[in-house]
């Protein structure tokens, strides 16, 4: 028990929520789709998690487990608490980024009983690795999102920073391998986007 009597593992876990309430300080690049304000990690923490809900039926195979991938999603960018948010177009950011990104979750999956720690942080390198059915769809929808908020905001972060459809396609390719539908989709409207002058050729 600690001093206020809370059994310890109870201990570790609320201290872990307290910790993940950081993710909501942690700005993107990308903007809300009323453009009134950058969005926070957590909250696009959230809606791929949602979206992984609605568009599993996208997924190649459609046999993922959808439970694994929502808590992938959940926790996937939990390290950029620590880590901060790197931009996935920024080559000098991303060259330290697994560094800095191991070293988080060590520090924050540490602060969880052992047994949730291993889970999460299991999880965790699974996403980072793209080798299973669920971590490539996981990580499709992490790419499929401010890619929408991008289509629906005229391009808003891809013109800030002269990002063309060359390294929008290079980032995005993995969306082709686990939800090839969507994919097809989204190379049409990056066409479009280009044609209306809200992304570099």
């Amino acid at each position: 028990m600690s001093g206020d009597g809370t059994p310890p593992r109870l201990a570790s876990q609320l201290a872990f929520l307290v910790e993940l309430d950081k993710l909501k300080t942690v700005l993107r690049r990308t903007s809300l789709i009323d453009r009134s304000r950058a969005e926070n990690t957590a909250e696009h923490s959230w809606h791929i998690a949602v979206a992984a809900v609605l568009l599993e039926e996208h997924a190649v195979g459609h046999g993922v487990d959808l439970l694994r991938v929502v808590k992938m999603l959940l926790i996937h960018d939990v390290v950029e608490i620590d880590a901060g948010d790197t931009f996935c177009y920024d080559a000098e950011a991303n060259r330290d980024k697994l560094e800095r990104e191991e070293r988080a979750a060590e520090r924050l999956f540490g602060l969880l009983p052992a047994d949730q720690a291993a889970e999460l942080r299991a999880l965790w390198e699974e996403f980072e690795a793209r080798e299973t059915a669920e971590a490539r769809y996981a990580a499709a929808l992490d790419r499929i999102q401010p890619v929408l908020q991008n289509l629906h905001t005229e391009g808003h972060s891809w013109r800030a920073h002269g990002i063309g459809r060359a390294q929008v396609v290079h980032r995005n390719r993995p969306i082709g391998d686990a939800a090839p539908e969507i994919w097809e989709h989204l190379l049409a409207r990056l066409d479009e986007a280009v044609e209306r002058g809200h992304l570099e050729p």
